[in-house]
């Protein structure tokens, strides 16, 4: 996995975006949701059309926009993992059971949140958030796949949509008032509950970011979903009914009971919904467990106290795949700066199965580790011409060839990578660290422009773009292509002014 080494900023750092009453407006919208809870928790059992709920407070592009501002806003703050192969397996999790949505409007976007809270949220424009301690929390992926299921059918239903335009219709509020702070209790409903508790009357006691009427409704969409893209139903009442269990008696509940409570009645009605399917027996994934082992060693815990506790587990048979087991092992090696012993592990397990990516991502690190590039530029050579364009090939192989000092090679991959990826902020930073080495500062600053529009920040991305103009004196098409991109910056910098207003 390419660890983004070089800072290009830091988004602690960051300016705030035309967003910037985010935070500041949290507690409007906090107020919206709670205001909203009372009157239409009276009509709880009636589910609300689908038809075009939604459309008269937010059009299907505005909600694209305003999606993509979001996403920025959370590059910019929150521990997103750039992890190709985790990127990877959720977003092959997630659109598995788009293709089998209905109400698709967007092309959906999975990603990860580095947080052992157990959480995950969805909002505009198809975005849907996870934190990575929701998956180690899970036992089988058909659990993980209920919550993701769940989350597709909030945004599929418009359920955010539906909340403006009804909040619009009761109050003089701004969409963008509203839209401010949803992230806040979304990402992070700890804080939003802590910040309400202190500025709301004593009836307002909570404020949650669906109805239990939404909530319902994604529950009966969201199984029949998990069902018709090949998942146990009893993946939904069996997460619910754990979590519900494992909190019951604790004063601090996680982030997902807070934005989506799960009373008995809730949890009884999604068993019964479940069992009136078929009962299904499922293959075990071995990609699920390899994620969840991947997480747990590389991103929790001490390397030293990992490779103890996965080899206890290895040595009581504590495991549904043993691959995965040493997988978890190897990684942790790794971490641990014993290379050796994790190329070993990897090597006997590329044997049984070689075109493994995970497998070969850290292998590619050993190797950088261990400055044997030749040995990782066969490997991803090869795995390239079998899976051209994936991800996490080419992001293996341009960093290995950036420790090789083969720069040229490096930048023609990324650029042909970007045509078709061009958010991807980890191929943004190698190609930046490739035009460096290379004295090519003019391209230099063009991509670091491109990853400060990712985090939003369109006006520092126009100083670098200026300032890479300033450096292409001759050469007049790499400033054309540089003026070109000023003037879209300043345009998308525009549309979110107009959105915040």
């Amino acid at each position: 996995m390419y660890k983004i080494k070089s800072a290009v900023l830091s988004h602690r750092s960051f300016p705030r975006s035309p967003f910037k009453s985010l935070i500041h407006s949290a507690l409007l919208t906090c107020a919206f949701f709670s205001s909203q809870l009372t009157a239409q928790d009276n009509n709880k059992n009636t589910l609300p059309s689908i038809g075009g709920a939604g459309l008269s407070a937010l059009s299907i592009e505005k909600e694209r926009q305003v999606g993509d501002a979001m996403m920025r806003q959370l590059r910019a703050t929150q521990p997103i993992v750039h992890d190709p192969i985790l990127i990877e397996y959720i977003n092959d999790l997630g659109n598995r059971m788009v293709r089998n949505a209905t109400n698709v409007n967007y092309n959906f976007k999975f990603f990860f949140l580095n947080n052992q809270e157990l959480n995950a949220f969805a909002f505009f424009g198809g975005h849907i958030g996870i934190h990575t301690g929701l998956l180690t929390a899970a036992d089988t992926e058909s659990e993980l796949a209920s919550v993701v299921a769940h989350e597709i059918s909030h945004v599929t239903q418009r359920h955010l949509a539906r909340r403006l335009e009804s909040q619009q219709q009761s109050q003089s509020l701004t969409t963008a008032g509203l839209i401010s702070g949803i992230l806040l209790t979304l990402v992070n409903p700890t804080v939003g509950m802590a910040a309400l508790s202190t500025s709301l009357a004593a009836s307002q006691q909570a404020a949650i970011n669906y109805t239990r009427g939404n909530e319902k409704e994604a529950d009966r969409v969201g199984i029949k979903l998990l069902v018709d893209s090949g998942f146990d139903p009893m993946g939904a009442p069996n997460f619910f009914g754990k979590m519900a269990e494992t909190y019951r008696y604790t004063s601090k509940p996680p982030a997902m009971l807070l934005t989506h409570p799960l009373p008995e009645a809730r949890i009884a009605e999604a068993r019964v919904r479940a069992q009136n399917y078929r009962p299904r027996v499922i293959t075990p994934s071995l990609a699920f467990y390899l994620a969840k082992a991947r997480i747990e060693a590389r991103y929790q815990g001490e390397a030293k106290n990992n490779i103890l506790l996965f080899k206890k587990r290895i040595d009581k048979k504590q495991y549904t795949f043993k691959s995965a087991a040493e997988y978890a092992l190897a990684v942790a090696y790794f971490e641990n700066k014993e290379y050796e012993k994790a190329k070993q592990i990897l090597l006997s397990l590329l044997k049984e199965d070689e075109h493994n990516l995970f497998y070969i991502d850290v292998l590619t690190d050993v190797y950088i580790s261990t400055k044997q590039f030749d040995n990782a530029i066969t490997m991803l050579t090869k795995m390239n011409a079998l899976m051209p364009n994936n991800q996490v090939v080419v992001l293996n192989y341009a960093n290995v060839l950036i420790e090789a000092e083969k720069f040229p090679q490096a930048e023609v991959l990324l650029e042909e990578f970007l045509i078709l990826n061009p958010n991807s902020y980890i191929a943004y930073d190698l190609l930046t660290i490739a035009y460096r080495k290379q004295d090519k500062m003019a391209m230099m600053h063009a991509t670091k422009a491109e990853i400060l529009a990712l985090l939003g920040g369109f006006s520092r991305a126009v100083d670098e773009l200026q300032t890479g103009y300033n450096y292409a004196d001759d050469a007049p098409l790499i400033r054309k292509r540089i003026k070109a991109r000023i003037l879209q910056f300043q345009s998308q910098e525009e549309k979110l002014k107009r959105l915040s207003q």
